[in-house]
């Protein structure tokens, strides 16, 4: 006779299992799975995953598998957040209806499940945009992870709206010109910080790879708040920025100490933490020069100017945010 089991015992059918596990398709070294790892420990139990297509949905499930010991579930590029909210909301129904008495096991089961939607830069800052903008607007209480590599990776390194100034990608190519277009991308960064912020969210931080108890807090924290929280986490892709298998956590590192990118944290629209950069202040050229979509920079005075620009990017942030 098949034995019946309820809801409860479903979610937790794989608690054995790691919530990320290795054997993987990822490359070597992927920032971006570095980040994975932490916040899927971090997560804990009774969590249930939408995920947008992208490298982490294409190397972690290729079909007929999984590395996820969690539920998870895919559908389209642009809706992770539409999902999720279909899932919290399911979730937030069954818990009407079949409601559980305080003083028995499992009260409020459905309500302790925790919802979270991720995608990578693509799917945040650009495709998925318009459906996290509702998600937030219905104030739900799911929490959003971007992990920003800064270009569509999985499809061929092409620039989004997260690729920062004079990067090369295969759609903003460097090269040899006078024109602008020669530099690489000359389109700012999207500031989706400053979007999820203009949200009300009640929670908003920014992580990297290289800060990997960073990450862990701030999941913990964010799974404390009631409503939407937004995580985002510059995760260093080795084929897209042309880095060696081992420097992620390092590329991670010297994006904060620079000013490039810095670990912040918002409760209710405000500012609660910011990192310090070390002193003497590190420049941007020691990031910079790691990479290859950055090496054109260093070949003639042109380059040299919009190092000179990226420079000044990072002094505004350390300006901004009281980094010194």
């Amino acid at each position: 006779m098949t034995k019946k089991i309820n809801s409860r015992q479903k979610l937790n059918i794989k608690a054995g299992k790691k919530p990320l596990s290795p054997g993987h398709r990822a490359c070597a070294g992927c920032g971006q799975m570095i980040a994975a790892r932490t916040v899927a420990e971090a997560l804990g139990p009774d969590v249930i995953i939408a995920n947008a297509t992208g490298c982490l949905e294409v190397t972690t499930t290729p079909y007929p598998e999984s590395a996820w010991g969690m539920p998870w579930i895919h559908s389209l590029f642009e809706n992770a957040a539409a999902v999720a909210s279909g899932i919290r909301a399911a979730l937030d129904y069954k818990e009407k209806i079949h409601p559980v008495k305080s003083s028995e096991a499992g009260a409020k089961q459905f309500n302790r499940v925790k919802v979270v939607a991720q995608a990578g830069d693509g799917g945040t800052f650009d495709i998925g945009i318009g459906l996290i903008s509702g998600m937030w607007e219905r104030s739900e209480n799911i929490l959003y992870v971007c992990y920003d590599t800064e270009a569509y990776s999985n499809t061929g390194i092409q620039a989004s709206g997260a690729t920062p100034w004079a990067a090369s990608t295969t759609t903003t190519p460097a090269g040899s010109g006078p024109t602008i277009d020669a530099i690489g991308s000359h389109q700012r960064k999207k500031d989706m910080i400053a979007i999820a912020l203009a949200h009300g969210l009640p929670y908003v931080a920014q992580s990297t790879s290289g800060f990997p108890e960073d990450i862990t807090r701030k999941i913990k924290k964010a799974l404390t708040m009631e409503g939407p929280s937004y995580i985002q986490i510059l995760t260093p892709c080795v084929p897209g920025w042309n880095i060696a298998s081992s420097q992620a956590i390092k590329m991670g590192k010297l994006a904060v100490q620079t000013g490039l990118y810095p670990l912040l944290e918002y409760e209710n629209g405000q500012l609660i933490n910011a990192s310090k950069i070390p002193q003497p202040q590190i420049k941007v050229e020691e990031y910079l020069k790691l990479q290859g979509r950055f090496k054109h920079l260093f070949e003639n005075k042109s380059g040299q100017e919009q190092i000179n620009y990226i420079q000044k990017l990072a002094d505004q942030n350390i300006a901004k945010y009281g980094l010194k």
